[in-house]
C-alpha cells in the first residue's frame, strides 16, 4: 500500500504503531482497501447493466438459496422493504430473479434465479472466489480458517449462528429456474413484488 501523503511504497507494519489504537484504526483502513479491490470488478460488470451492490447481493442470497422467502431476505439483508422493493423490482422485470407464491401460504413470496440470473451471479462470484484464493494462497497456509474466523467474530454475537448456517458449504449444481417452467408449471407465479 502506497503512503496517501508521499505515494511511497510501504508494507503495512501492524507492529510498528504506536498504540493498539492506532493498531486497530490500520486494520479498519486494510479493511476498507480489501473492500474496494473486493467489490471493484463484480462493480464493473453490474454497471453494464446498471446494477449496483444491493442487486448483487440480492442476487447472490437468491442463487444460493433457491426459493428464498421475500421476508427472509429482508431480515437478511438489513435493509428497509422499500429499498428491496425497487432493487427487487429492477431483477424481476430485467428477467434476474422470478417470484412465485408459496405452495402452501399465498401470501408468502419465493424467489428463485432465472438461467440469466444465475449466469450473472456465477460471473461476479466467479470474480471474488478467485480474488480470495489468491489472498489465501499469498498469506499462508491456513489464512482461509483464520479470515472465516476473524469475519465470523466481526458478526454480532447473537446473528452468528444464523450467519454460520447461511453461509454453510452446499452443491449448487442447479440453483436457477427455468422462467418458462415455473410459469407453465405454477398459475401462482407473480412477476410483481408487492404484497
Amino acid at each position: 500500500m502506497a503512503d496517501i501523503l508521499t505515494d511511497t511504497p510501504e508494507t503495512p507494519d501492524l507492529d510498528a504503531c504506536q498504540s493498539e489504537t492506532d493498531r486497530l484504526v490500520a486494520c479498519a483502513e486494510l479493511l476498507f482497501f480489501a473492500y474496494r479491490d473486493f467489490t471493484g470488478e463484480p462493480d464493473a460488470v453490474l454497471e453494464q447493466y446498471g446494477f449496483g451492490r444491493a442487486h448483487h447481493r440480492v442476487l447472490h442470497f437468491v442463487y444460493r438459496n433457491p426459493g428464498l422467502r421475500v421476508a427472509r431476505l429482508l431480515d437478511i439483508l438489513k435493509i428497509t422493504k422499500q429499498s428491496l422493493a425497487r432493487v427487487l423490482k429492477q431483477l424481476i422485470d430485467t428477467g434476474f430473479i422470478i417470484q412465485r407464491t408459496g405452495p402452501q401460504d399465498r401470501r408468502e413470496r419465493q424467489l428463485f434465479t432465472t438461467e440469466k440470473g444465475s449466469a450473472l451471479a456465477e460471473t461476479l462470484t466467479n470474480l471474488q472466489v478467485k480474488r480470495l484464493a489468491q489472498a489465501f494462497a499469498d498469506a499462508g497456509e491456513g489464512a482461509d480458517k483464520a479470515t472465516r474466523d476473524f469475519l465470523l467474530a466481526m458478526i454480532s454475537q447473537d446473528q452468528r449462528q444464523d450467519v454460520e448456517r447461511l453461509t454453510r458449504c452446499r452443491d449448487h449444481a442447479k440453483n436457477h429456474a427455468s422462467e418458462k417452467d415455473m410459469l407453465d408449471n405454477d398459475p401462482t407465479s407473480v412477476s410483481t413484488n408487492k404484497d
